[in-house]
């Protein structure tokens, strides 16, 4: 936030010495387990995980966060200071692309089904078209056009209790799908008058993801 800008909410925290005496300071094993490299334990985690979130940021500071996922093992670990993730079909938006070419800083959240603890890994990214490396992603017969190459800075493991308070795994406590309205119901209120009927875009959504997957 610029020093400009006004913020709706009361009694901010502004530096970090107040920060520290709001919430203490972090305890040896919290600082201790951040590695400069990814270990077996990192490695392992990776090749079990089918999901990231992709955390990037634009040369004016704009945040982005954006989902990747696949089989697990789906970002490929070419060494302990290295991965690459390919890049599949998406809406061609290519946010988090975008960032990339502009700051090259990443921050990636791993995440292993019916685990509560998470992976965290923050470095430095580029994109790649390395044939080689792009010949080794392909999926049904497609291969990604490019791939994201990190280079690991920070790793390390961020403990389970954000995933036990949310509950995330356990079913039970899942909401109705019906809670919600189907993505081609909700698109028309956020883009305005649209030419197609709403069968004509549920259709759509779904052709788009029985085909353009990879």
């Amino acid at each position: 936030m610029s020093g400009t800008e006004s913020s709706p909410f009361a009694n901010l925290v502004a530096s970090e010495t107040e920060l520290s005496e709001v919430i203490g300071a972090p305890a040896e094993l919290a600082i201790r387990k951040q590695l400069s490299s990814l270990d077996a334990h990192g490695r392992a985690f990776i090749a079990l995980s089918p999901f990231a979130a992709v955390g990037t940021v634009d040369r004016t500071g704009r945040g982005d966060v954006s989902p990747r996922g696949d089989a697990p093992g789906f970002a490929q670990v070419l060494d302990e200071r290295h991965l690459a993730i390919p890049e599949r079909p998406g809406n061609r938006r290519a946010d988090t692309l975008r960032n990339i070419l502009q700051t090259g800083t990443i921050g990636l959240l791993f995440i292993v089904p019916g685990r509560e603890e998470t992976l965290r890994v923050n470095g430095r990214a580029w994109l790649v078209r390395d044939e080689r490396l792009l010949d080794t992603m392909v999926v049904r017969g497609k291969r990604p056009l490019l791939a994201i190459g990190v280079r690991v800075e920070e790793a390390y493991l961020h403990c389970a209790k954000a995933f036990k308070r949310s509950r995330l795994w356990e079913s039970a406590t899942w909401p109705d799908r019906q809670a919600l309205p189907a993505l081609a119901q909700m698109l028309p209120d956020q883009v305005g008058p649209c030419e197609l009927t709403l069968d004509e875009l549920d259709r759509q959504v779904e052709e788009s993801y029985r085909t353009r997957l990879y």
